[in-house]
């Protein structure tokens, strides 16, 4: 029998991830319960998250910083789409600022976290890269780890792999100082990853660039610099505009989401509108029109119009169409055709995962996350002292972060106020509200990784709402005592 991990600390609340998720926690923390006690746990050896895993060309926010920096702190770069260099030195400078490093366990993969409940704690087992293991203890969970999987990108299975000649690179695993001057590069994918990959690798000095996707996705140009913002920023204080910015790209998120649901034909025509005028004489309806509305997958965004530039300048092209198998020069299309190719970057999307692979257990039984519902955008039923982030498929992840932190942190002061230390949603035995499929996204990722998500009702608090300017109002104004949320001291039972 293998002997227990040593208990290396006990603190009020464990945070998995420091990434933006952990460090905003961990901020709101800092702020709003100044006496408790936290540690942020993190299997890289770098903080930042998927800004230090992603490493590939061009790497850069899909939100506008105004809305994916967090409320609390200003987005002060004159870009607003910002590329990842400038997202970790933000988190970088959030850390210095709030004094979190010390916090930080880096190198700390989180195996397991099993609750007691006889002692009202959290029990998280990690283990460093040599295999040494260690525990730590925590009243609270909180799960910051993101949504996919960190060692294993998804895998589209293509044919004759082992017969290409060149170099196959996923995206989640890009090497380091790769050189792809002169060569013929294929890009497989049509999403957000693609759409970077592509006009960087064009403009970082690659023979020709092919986009070579199934089907089209939805594109939308925008500048990279916020004029609204910067010109704000001549003329009030950093933090004023800052929230003006903010509230405009939070308003101008949520009218093109909802019209692009009530009034899908018009979000089209407008799209195809600006498609034309960015590639002239290179758009292809076969191309560029996706067979899904505007909104039933996420919109892609192309800053300053890059990757049409790319298009136009001829450095760059797409084909629409599906791979048959690789070969040793490259790809053969099921048309017939084929395409040349020295790398090949398999951009074809990610494996999604909930809670970060961890062994999550009460008592000793795990917890099937995907038996549980949501409970108000965060907690999940009849799992006590425990909660996480997912961020919003149709607005910017960072705006889920902020209120679910605010929330918690007044549940946290509410609950010491009246001496309790445990809060579990409880649903009871043959309550089950009916479900509502809330990932109506079309999205590969979405489609294939849902069964492992928690389930959703109609209406709050069961549910991960999609509507971030009304989860506000709720998250902010609904009692924490909400008659569904039980608070009980360490001696209590839960009446489940």
């Amino acid at each position: 029998m293998n002997a227990l991990a040593p208990v290396e600390e006990t603190v009020d609340v464990v945070i998995v991830g420091a990434g933006i998720s952990g460090i905003g926690m961990a901020v709101h923390l800092t702020q709003d319960c100044p006496n408790k006690s936290f540690a942020i746990l993190d299997r890289r050896e770098q903080l930042g998250g998927t800004w230090d895993l992603f490493r590939y060309p061009g790497i850069r926010s899909d939100s506008d910083m105004h809305t994916l920096g967090f409320s609390f702190a200003p987005w002060k770069h004159e870009k607003s789409i910002a590329d990842g260099p400038a997202i970790l030195e933000y988190l970088d400078e959030i850390t210095d600022e709030y004094d979190l490093r010390g916090k930080m366990r880096l190198g700390r993969k989180v195996v397991s976290a099993d609750w007691d409940s006889a002692t009202a704690r959290w029990v998280v087992e990690t283990e460093q890269a040599d295999g040494t293991r260690q525990r730590i203890l925590g009243r609270f969970l909180f799960l910051g780890s993101g949504y996919y999987d960190y060692d294993d990108p998804y895998d589209a299975g293509f044919a004759g792999r082992d017969k290409f000649k060149g170099k196959i690179i996923h995206p989640q695993f890009w090497p380091q100082d790769f050189d792809y001057t002169g060569k013929k590069v294929v890009v497989i994918g049509s999403g957000a990853t693609a759409v970077t990959i592509v006009p960087a690798m064009a403009k970082g000095g690659a023979a020709h660039v092919t986009m070579l996707q199934r089907t089209p996705t939805w594109m939308v140009s925008r500048p990279a610099k916020d004029a609204f913002a910067n010109t704000l920023r001549k003329f009030l204080p950093e933090k004023l505009a800052y929230g003006l910015t903010r509230a405009k790209n939070i308003f101008m998120q949520d009218l093109v989401f909802k019209r692009a649901r009530t009034q899908p034909e018009k979000v089209k025509q407008f799209l195809e509108g600006q498609l034309r005028e960015h590639l002239g004489p290179n758009y292809s309806e076969a191309d560029f029109t996706p067979p899904y509305n505007p909104w039933e997958q996420r919109l892609c965004l192309v800053p300053d119009a890059d990757f049409f530039t790319a298009i136009r300048e001829g450095k760059a092209s797409v084909v629409t169409d599906q791979i048959d198998s690789f070969d040793e020069t490259g790809i053969k299309l099921k048309s017939g055709g084929h395409i040349d190719a020295d790398v090949i970057v398999t951009a074809t999307g990610l494996k999604m995962v909930f809670a970060g692979k961890i062994a999550v257990s009460v008592d000793g039984k795990p917890v099937d996350f995907g038996q549980t519902y949501f409970y108000r955008n965060c907690m999940f039923s009849n799992v006590p002292n425990m909660a996480g982030v997912f961020g919003y498929l149709n607005a910017s992840w960072t705006l889920r972060v902020d209120i679910i932190a605010e929330y918690l942190t007044r549940m946290f002061n509410q609950m010491d106020a009246g001496g309790k230390q445990v809060a579990t949603p409880v649903m009871k035995p043959g309550e089950e509200p009916e479900v509502d499929d809330i990932f109506d996204f079309s999205s590969g990722y979405i489609q294939r990784g849902k069964h492992l998500m928690p389930r959703n009702a109609a209406s709050l608090p069961w549910r991960l709402n999609q509507d971030y300017r009304r989860d506000k109002q709720d998250m902010r104004q609904a009692p924490i005592d909400d008659g569904v949320m039980q608070f009980t001291s360490v001696r209590e039972k839960v009446e489940a």
